[in-house]
């Protein structure tokens, strides 16, 4: 982590570095001119030619040569270096246009004028558009050019013309007035020693502006390439040396920028003096110059500074990390050695004052110590602090915060340790003391008994009192058993301290030898003079119980003997029974306390963490929701919290009311019976519905914290509430309250077991425990993406999970189907009471709940015909779950088989629901008929009327959607005879009786369609399956006859576990097959296990008819059934020698 972290901010130095470098080359590499006015400045002040800044008709420069009587004598070396200083200057498109040169000679001969012409032509370095030449104005001269002109215009052949001019009108018929100077006739201002100042001044700026990026880049490069120190002087060095140089480079930046906003203002100086000033091109490109160099200066002055604070960090981080080292080296030396002392405190000490000096010297140790222990704590939150502010060496610090810490709690550990031996031996040596003083006083007291005294009854019986009132302080002062003292004190003897302990024991041993001995002889004076003994008549009852009552009255010691024994016996029994009883009560009723201490300790903790909860809540919602819409505190809220109260806090103050107002006034009224607080939680169960919409909100409220978690709004809500932790910290308090319930709920349970509400209790928690699970559930669908529907239609989400998964189609290719079975699916599946949903599980990036994965959602299967198979060969941990009568096929391994069997359990409670359902809705049905519907007529055996009848029925069915499928002849059926008893068959038991003989499979609801499979049955079809409409038909036709239907035994098998019940109940487990022998009432049929032989009582609802067995699935279907028809099949998939379990499909 630690070299990620410094490769990352190598990285990006070494960017901005490269920008810095790229912005440096950019200025270094401008085509500065080769010679510079300052080089040449006494050649451009003879002003043999000047750029005026003029401009032709086509943007052409114009230079301007004026009439100098001394052209011939200027040395070639010097005209070449102004004619290319000055066709330098303009810009490269003006350049490539061409030049006009315009030589003025109006008071020179023309043999100076021939020589002036054919100098330039021959020496000018750039490209020419055309030359003007004012001639000579005398008369003589003019007509001599003329003549000489024509004789000799071979001499001036060039690539441009040249056009002799008269006079100035003419020349402004080339070229217009406004670029020209004033002594050509024009109105252009020009002043050379001016030109020539600002040419000088933008030269040296770019040479400085040059020199500066050439320095900044020098620098740069150094500071890129310098090496981390490994101690803190050669850290602080390196920092406060390239500190001093960034200074410096920065002076230089700012003096370079100074320089060239000064100059801009002088360029720029003509303009604002009058309302039109006159600014030629030159002048323009010379500000676009200046601008130019003053831009570049900013964006690698902005590279630098970037390029700097980076590096700057880095130093100032690896001054940090040096530092840290430094005082870890010096603590942990120091803790080193604090270790190696303690570890000489192995003396536990030999007497009682020994023991207390040695705890002392280890208090005094302590409190040295703690100095070295507070610093290395204090270095361990330092380097926590380096960690959260992101330092490059986090892994270099974590471990060495962890071992400070660990050192710091070995100290601890270790010091408390030695104070608990010593703190042991302490107690151990106050025990010895107190029984070496108890045996002192009772050796005193024997000592101080005068011997004379004792020999009288009175003398004795006193001396016997005082020995046994001092043999009763034993049991707080004498060692009761040397075995169990070794045992609790075991960790702290040594072998003289054994051998003191024996010793102790040995004298306490004596000298209760001695008094014992004292209290027998004691007790033989005190007996001398025996009392006489009163009789006492026995009590009338005691001789009515005897065993062998005396018809008259006995006389004689025989009948006193007797009379005694009636009188002791039972009073001696009574007694040992009361004492008993009394032990027993004493020590139930002391558990019974010590629970009800326990209840109330709980009790106490709900209160007060709910009394703190609610004022945690009230707190965040006023200093930190109410200021959200404080205008005095706006100014301080970013842009990104604007109308974002509700997604930072969701639904906290509705938390708040609900515990506030009602929760926490509830819980107060039951203060003085805490057992009982379950009702209470069970009474406003449903207003803990409110935590689900607060968690849903979670992840957003989270995104919001982390991207404006710096807000100075927030520091200033915690500094006004000086809270020391933020506000994140608090808005996760709702999801730890509803989580810490459950913890307090069983703490109460736990002390409650034999309560009154301890029903209540266990309700409570089980119903918190169902609130933390939808909860989560939530947080799961939530995440579901691609759903095209409501997740609310599916009902109640019962289980989620991860799941491997292989399809195995009756549909589409072949080679996909092959393949099929061997490459699974991951997928996550969400099962609701009325579908189940397959979706693709995909993690997310991030931190917190952002980092909570999402749920592609990919197809969903509707339960009403769903059926599952319990068992896979070759896995214990896989099922299928199949559709449209195994149309399709998906095979689901689990990751544990605990998950599969609690997946298998919940799908086959939604399909017995179903099932259980459809029947209770087919007896009404039956019912409502038998009562309304007259009775039918003698049943004929003729197929065509069963068939007419049913198609009758059939057609009623559509016409009603609510209507029942499935029924047989609605005829009355008698009851079988039932052992040693016959009643009339009610018509509810009728019902049970068609429901068994019409209804041996379960009904499939068709009445949901947002799956991903369409069920193609049309709307107006009842919504019911029609499956059992051809068996209820051949069923009816096989028993129509005339007169009473009988109920036939036959085999049915159990579709759900039966356990309990009475002495008559049969246990029977899902899968067997049993025998029906009878029906009885209130929904139980009187069957019999064919394996075992037994009989018994099982409830009508866990048994359906049993199918033949075969090799393959069976599925009781017509054709003319819909997709969603109820079917209950036997797989070979999942009989593996022996009875094959049933499969439902709803």
């Amino acid at each position: 982590m630690t070299l990620s972290r410094l490769s990352l901010l190598c990285r990006d130095l070494w960017v901005l570095w490269l920008l810095l470098k790229a912005g440096t080359d950019e200025i270094m590499h401008q085509d500065i001119i080769p010679l510079c006015a300052a080089d040449i400045q006494d050649q451009l002040k003879k002003r043999f030619a000047y750029l005026s800044g003029g401009r032709g008709q086509d943007g052409s420069p114009v230079i301007t040569f004026p009439d100098y009587p001394a052209f011939s004598e200027i040395p070639d070396k010097e005209f070449q270096n102004v004619m290319t200083y000055l066709t330098g200057i303009p810009s490269l498109q003006d350049a490539g246009i061409g030049f006009i040169l315009v030589i003025d000679r109006r008071r020179d001969k023309w043999t100076s004028v021939k020589a002036s012409v054919l100098r330039i032509a021959a020496s000018f370095p750039a490209n020419l558009q055309l030359v003007l030449v004012l001639r000579p104005t005398g008369f003589f001269q003019r007509t001599l050019s003329d003549i000489a002109f024509k004789f000799n215009r071979d001499d001036f052949k060039m690539k441009v013309p040249v056009i002799m001019l008269s006079s100035v009108p003419d020349l402004h018929g080339y070229i217009d007035k406004s670029q020209l100077t004033e002594d050509l006739g024009g109105t252009l201002d020009y002043c050379h020693s001016r030109w020539l100042c600002q040419r000088t001044a933008i030269e040296s700026f770019a040479l400085m502006v040059k020199q500066t990026a050439q320095m900044l880049q020098s620098f740069g490069t150094e500071l890129a390439e310098t090496e981390l120190p490994n101690d803190v002087q050669s850290t602080s060095s390196v920092l406060c040396a390239h500190t001093q140089k960034k200074d410096k480079a920065k002076e230089d930046l700012r003096l370079a920028l100074k320089e060239g906003h000064s100059i801009l203002e002088s360029l720029r100086e003509p303009q604002a003096e009058g309302p039109e000033p006159g600014v030629n091109q030159d002048q323009l490109d010379n500000q676009a110059t200046v601008q130019r160099l003053l831009d570049q200066l900013n964006e690698t002055e902005a590279a630098f500074d970037e390029f700097w604070a980076k590096h700057q960090q880095k130093l100032e981080q690896c001054l940090q990390l040096r530092h840290f080292e430094q005082g870890f080296r010096e603590v942990k030396a120091v803790l080193d050695t604090v270790s190696q002392k303690i570890a000489t405190f192995t003396d536990i000490g030999n007497s009682l004052a020994h023991v207390e000096h040695l705890l002392r010297d280890l208090a005094s140790f302590e409190e040295r110590s703690s100095v070295a222990v507070e610093r290395a704590r204090a270095l361990s939150l330092d380097g926590e602090q380096l960690i959260e502010n992101k330092h490059y060496a986090v892994d270099c610090i974590r471990p060495k915060c962890e071992e400070l810490r660990h050192l710091c709690d070995q100290f601890s550990a270790e010091i408390a340790r030695r104070r608990g031996l010593l703190s042991k031996s302490l107690e151990l040596h106050r025990r010895l003391e107190t029984s070496m003083k108890w045996c002192d006083e009772g050796i005193y007291l024997l000592a101080s008994q005068p011997v004379d005294k004792c020999q009288s009854q009175d003398g004795a019986e006193a001396a016997l009192q005082e020995i046994e009132k001092f043999l009763e302080t034993g049991a707080e002062n004498k060692i009761q058993e040397l075995s169990a003292i070794y045992k609790e004190y075991d960790s702290i003897l040594n072998q003289d301290l054994m051998e003191h302990v024996r010793k102790v024991f040995q004298k306490q041993a004596s000298m209760e030898e001695v008094f014992h001995r004292r209290q027998a002889s004691l007790k033989k004076l005190a007996a001398r003079q025996t009392r006489p003994v009163q009789p006492v008549a026995p009590r009338p009852e005691a001789l009515a119980k005897s065993p062998c009552p005396s018809p008259g009255v006995r006389r004689g010691s025989e009948n006193s003997s007797s009379e005694g024994a009636l009188r002791r016996g039972p009073y001696r029994r009574a007694k040992s029974e009361m004492s008993d009883s009394r032990q027993s009560r004493s020590s139930a009723g002391e558990e019974e306390e010590s629970l009800a201490v326990l209840r109330r300790h709980v009790m106490s903790e709900l209160l007060d963490t709910e009394r703190a909860y609610v004022e945690e809540l009230l707190c965040v919602l006023e200093g930190y929701a109410a200021e959200m819409d404080n205008p005095l505190m706006a100014h301080l809220l970013s842009t990104g919290l604007h109308n974002k109260k509700d997604v930072l806090f969701g639904n906290m103050e509705e938390i708040y009311h609900f515990h506030n107002r009602i929760f926490l006034r509830e819980l107060e009224n039951y203060t003085d019976c805490p057992e009982l607080v379950g009702r209470c939680f069970l009474e406003r169960m449903e207003d803990f519905q409110i935590y689900e919409k607060y968690c849903q909100n979670k992840p957003r409220s989270e995104s919001l914290w982390r991207q404006c978690s710096d807000c100075a709004f927030f520091q200033e809500c915690q500094r006004k509430l000086d809270h020391k932790l933020s506000l994140d910290s608090y808005l996760l308090k709702p999801v730890q309250r509803i989580t810490k319930y459950q913890l307090l709920l069983k703490e109460m349970l736990k002390y409650s077991k034999n309560c009154e509400g301890a029903e209540d209790l266990q309700e409570a928690l089980s119903s918190i425990l169902g609130i933390l699970k939808a909860v989560n559930d939530s947080m799961h669908l939530i995440a579901i993406t691609g759903y095209d529907g409501n997740l609310g239609d599916l009902g109640k989400l019962l289980m989620q999970g991860s799941f491997s998964v292989w399809t195995d189609h009756k549909r589409g290719h072949t080679k996909v189907k092959e393949l099929a079975r061997f490459k699974p699916m991951q997928r996550h599946l969400f099962l609701h009471e009325k579908a189940v949903l397959f979706c693709k599980k995909r993690e997310e990036n991030g931190e917190g709940y952002e980092k909570a994965p999402s749920y592609s959602y990919k197809q969903s299967l509707n339960m009403a015909a769903v059926g599952i198979t319990e068992n896979v060969k070759g896995d214990a941990k896989k099922f299928e779950i199949w559709y449209n009568a195994r149309e399709e096929v998906y095979i689901v391994q689990a990751p544990t088989q605990e998950i599969k069997a609690a997946w298998v359990n919940e799908i086959r409670k939604v399909l017995t629901s179903q099932l259980q359902a459809c029947r209770e809705a087919s007896q009404h049905r039956a019912l409502e008929q038998s009562h309304s519907l007259p009775l039918p007529a003698p049943t004929s055996t003729s197929p065509s009327r069963g068939n007419s009848r049913n198609i009758k029925k059939l057609e009623e069915r559509k016409t009603d959607p609510l209507s029942l499928e499935g029924y047989g002849s609605s005829a009355p059926m008698s009851k079988p005879p039932e052992k040693g008893k016959a009643s009339p068959t009610s018509p509810d038991k009728k019902a049970k009786r068609h429901e068994v003989k019409s209804d041996p499979t379960p009904f499939g609801l068709r009445g949901w369609s947002k799956t991903s499979h369409s069920l193609e049955a049309p709307e107006d079809d009842g919504g019911w399956s029609s499956a059992e409409e051809q068996i209820n038909s051949s069923d009816t036709e096989e028993d129509s006859g005339v007169g009473p239907k009988k109920l036939v035994p036959g085999k049915y098998t159990v579709v759900a576990d039966h356990e309990k019940g009475g002495p008559d109940a049969l246990v029977v487990r899902s899968g067997d097959v049993v025998d029906l022998v009878q029906e009885g009432d209130e929904g139980l049929w009187y069957v019999r296990d064919p394996t075992t032989g037994k009989e018994g009582w099982v409830p009508a609802s866990s048994l359906s008819v049993h199918l033949g067995q075969s090799g393959s699935a069976q599925c009781l279907s017509s054709s003319e059934s819909s997709p969603g028809s109820a079917v209950l099949s036997n797989s070979s998939s999942c009989s593996e020698g022996g009875q094959a379990p049933f499969t439902l499909q709803a």
